[in-house]
């Protein structure tokens, strides 16, 4: 398909391209690419970040950090059109702290990602985020300053956008699934979380996988469907029947559980350790096996048009994703590659505002990765050379296989300097990451330097 690596060489790392000592260094600043400064914030949260000690809703204790002193932090919950505005103060957090909107394409300046679009809040220290939230969909947050130890222990939260009027007759349900210490937990329990629903009534159940790995989620007693994928719609979706529906890392799933009639309860499994269990006064839902049957996204739903034409491409990128030995911060070791590049020197995917973008990931490095693209979400036009027929199928969070490939497409629409990389936080923290970068976009920020900038 000709697909073409538009990096800008392979002698520096995708921050260091992107500095203000580079090829870039007379364009926009991405402290500059803001929301309206004018604008009344419609939502008004203050999150203070602790490094310490707590307890879980069931009574376990953890070491990690807490925002509000909880773990999980705060629901963070708008109406589409709102601007929210999020105050960070860093009251103990020592390595520093900053956090990322999943999922939710924001202006570059507040997506979070310490050594790229800002530094790292040290202690002692504030920073505030202003975004309209334009999309309808769940979302979570969390910090992006030591992400694979920050994220694990604990400095994250729910973030769901709703339409103006919600849909009568449905009970909204948020899930968020979490390991700390290698114990799963819905919302901060280590049990099941059980919600109110009434006889026939539909409960949207918002999942929210904050882990490393994917998660298998299936439906007992109930029927179902499959509402939404990282906060996008699905167009005409149907009864999933008993198949499972999986959840990549740092994705969502949003299904709609419809309540029997009888008054029977619904049990909703979440990789087979805790559920969420549905009903109304004293009930509890029998546990079942998982399904065999996978549902797959590529053909679930019916089809809709694309605002755009991904067969008319002005770029076309290659994300071939392997390991090799070699050298990573001067450390020995089987480390992973990007076209075959270790990272620092790994290419950068060059746009201009506007573009329609396609590219191919592919993965044949032994493993599993969940590749995340900030500020933008990404269809799916085929996997292994088969089209998708079913509704678009967006993505923030796309799960890749090994031995698979993804044809995607998006447009260049949200100008930045965009982080893309594997949701399995240790793999980018072992240098599975790179960046989609904006012609004439230039950044302030570097990693390390006097703020100790760690994104990953």
């Amino acid at each position: 398909m000709g697909y073409v690596d538009h990096g800008r060489g392979h002698g520096t790392g995708p921050v260091a391209h992107a500095g203000h000592g580079g090829h870039e260094a007379s364009g926009r600043d991405v402290a500059s690419l803001t929301a309206d400064p004018h604008r009344r914030a419609d939502v008004k949260v203050t999150l203070v970040a602790r490094q310490e000690r707590f307890r879980l809703a069931s009574g376990r204790t953890v070491d990690g950090y807490t925002l509000n002193g909880r773990s999980p932090g705060p629901s963070i919950r708008a109406t589409a059109g709102q601007l929210v505005q999020v105050r960070l103060v860093n009251k103990s957090v020592a390595e520093g702290i900053t956090l990322h909107w999943h999922g939710v394409d924001v202006p570059n300046a507040e997506d979070g990602v310490a050594g790229v679009t800002q530094d790292a809040v040290g202690v002692g220290g504030a920073h505030t985020y202003r975004f309209v939230a334009d999309q309808v969909g769940t979302f979570w947050y969390h910090a992006h300053q030591v992400s694979h130890e920050q994220v694990r222990g604990g400095l994250l939260g729910p973030l769901v956008v709703t339409p103006p009027q919600s849909p009568a007759g449905t009970t909204d349900v948020v899930v968020l699934v979490h390991l700390y210490d290698g114990v799963q937990t819905v919302n901060g329990r280590e049990d099941d979380a059980r919600f109110e629903a009434q006889p026939n009534e539909r409960a949207r159940v918002r999942i929210i996988n904050t882990d490393n790995g994917k998660m298998s989620v299936w439906v007992a007693g109930a029927s179902a469907r499959l509402l939404a994928i990282d906060g996008a719609e699905v167009n005409g979706p149907t009864p999933i029947g008993d198949a499972t529906v999986t959840v990549a890392a740092g994705g969502r799933a949003d299904l709609e559980v419809t309540m029997p009639a009888d008054g029977s309860p619904a049990r909703v499994h979440l990789g087979g350790g805790v559920s969420v269990v549905l009903g109304s006064g004293s009930y509890d839902a029998p546990a079942t096996a998982q399904p065999a049957k996978p549902l797959d996204p590529l053909s679930y739903g019916g089809r809709a048009p694309l605002r755009f034409d991904p067969a008319r491409a002005d770029r076309r990128f290659r994300y071939d994703i392997g390991r090799r030995p070699g050298f990573l911060d001067g450390r020995p070791g089987l480390w992973w590659t990007v076209n075959g590049h270790l990272y620092p020197n790994v290419p950068m995917f060059v746009v201009t505002e506007g573009d329609v973008v396609r590219m191919r990931i592919s993965n044949h490095s032994g493993e599993t990765h969940p590749m995340h693209l900030h500020g933008h979400h990404a269809v799916v036009l085929a996997r292994n050379g088969v089209p998708a027929t079913g509704s678009p199928w967006w993505v923030d969070s796309l799960d890749v296989d090994h031995g698979d490939s993804y044809d995607v497409a998006f447009v260049a629409d949200n100008p930045g300097i965009w982080m893309d990389h594997c949701h399995n936080l240790p793999h980018a923290r072992e240098g599975l990451v790179t960046h989609l970068m904006y012609e004439g976009i230039r950044t302030p920020y570097t990693v390390g330097g006097k703020a100790g900038n760690e994104p990953e």
